[in-house]
């Protein structure tokens, strides 16, 4: 059977104040009032059936992500026990499988991106499966079709091609300067890393094994042990232990076998603000407005974010970012948006821990 698993970590830290340890920015409502985890269960759910979508997160997320989600039975929800990195959290998520389905396929998916249109993703996904059931020792990824020589993206060059829409992979590419990029573009060789995958579940967890053998170790302990009652601080001690390390370096970079399966979808990773910028359409005078009451005098090419009613006013302003929550309001030049993570450790360290956590209605 086909499993789908959405991955619902990370912290958000380039969207504050909205994104807080409390309330990650899977959970903002900016988009049509919807969040960004319900658009990723529902571009699933149009292919697979409740039963089988699964959620990985931080445990002390369960209560606000089963609210959003109650289609989501209860035991799909699989509480990771520390953050520990993408390889930590996939391949806990295959051992849980493997005890349901050992001869599954898996799909991996993330909880922070826009993908549109919808229809053309469910069809990619579902030939992504079909690539994984028909080259079970192949590691498969979704590679994206650039739109621009973007320089926040990872990428991926491809190889021969196997079948259509789906190609050997040669290799991963770090997050490339801007000539280079422009490079990677011009040659048509390149797709997007999308950071999303599919695989047999038995295939994984052997590679997880084969290149990294601590992680394997420790979270066959940790499963060994998950969802027992009274035990929670010693499988969270262990799995602290386990190695800090992305799935793309722990395995992709090193399998024999790797596969991109082409995905011609507008695809956006929701990592900062700025990114808002290629979700929402600015209005005339280049403004982009993701909030409900805000109003402009000759103010021009800045982003304006709330989610509650709270009147912005701006005059004569241009090339800003405002950011409005209920506890703390940012305000920076676009520029620096990427500055923001400096100003939450700063917040941290001045505070003796994380900034205060909006307060939730």
């Amino acid at each position: 059977m086909w499993h789908a698993v959405i991955m619902a970590g990370g912290s958000g830290t380039r969207l504050w104040p909205l994104s807080r340890p409390a309330r990650p920015k899977q959970l903002l409502r900016l988009f049509k009032g919807e969040s960004l985890l319900r658009r990723s269960f529902d571009r699933l759910a149009g292919l697979l059936p409740p039963e089988r979508i699964h959620v990985i997160a931080n445990g002390d997320y369960a209560a606000v992500m089963r609210a959003e989600l109650p289609e989501l039975p209860a035991e799909n929800f699989m509480a990771e026990p520390c953050a520990r990195d993408t390889a930590n959290a996939v391949g806990l998520a295959a051992h849980l499988l493997a005890a349901k389905d050992p001869a599954g396929t898996m799909g991996i998916f993330t909880a922070d991106h826009i993908i549109e249109p919808v229809d053309l993703f469910r069809e990619t996904v579902r030939r992504g499966f079909e690539t994984a059931d028909h080259h079970p020792d192949a590691l498969v990824t979704f590679g994206v079709v650039p739109r621009s020589a973007h320089t926040g993206y990872g990428y991926v060059r491809r190889g021969r091609q196997i079948a259509a829409g789906v190609h050997e992979v040669l290799q991963f590419k770090e997050k490339p300067d801007r000539a280079t990029a422009e490079a990677y573009l011009a040659s048509g060789e390149y797709y997007w890393n999308s950071g999303m995958f599919a695989w047999r579940i038995a295939t994984v967890i052997e590679q997880i094994r084969r290149w990294q053998p601590a992680t394997h170790e420790g979270l066959r302990d940790v499963v060994a042990q998950f969802r027992q009652p009274g035990i929670a601080a010693a499988i969270r001690e262990r799995f602290g232990t386990l190695p800090r390390i992305s799935v793309d370096y722990a395995i992709l970079e090193k399998a024999d076998r790797v596969l991109a399966v082409e995905m011609n979808c507008r695809w956006l990773d929701v990592g900062s603000w700025t990114a808002l910028a290629e979700v929402f359409e600015p209005d005339a005078t280049g403004n982009t407005v993701a909030a409900p009451n805000v109003r402009t005098l000759d103010a021009r090419d800045n982003i304006f974010v709330s989610e509650g009613g709270h009147l912005i006013a701006a005059i004569g302003v241009r090339d800003l970012m405002v950011v409005h929550a209920d506890d703390a309001t940012l305000i920076c030049r676009r520029e620096d948006a990427q500055r923001i993570k400096e100003m939450v450790e700063m917040l941290s360290g001045a505070t003796g821990g994380a900034p205060a956590p909006v307060i939730q209605g």
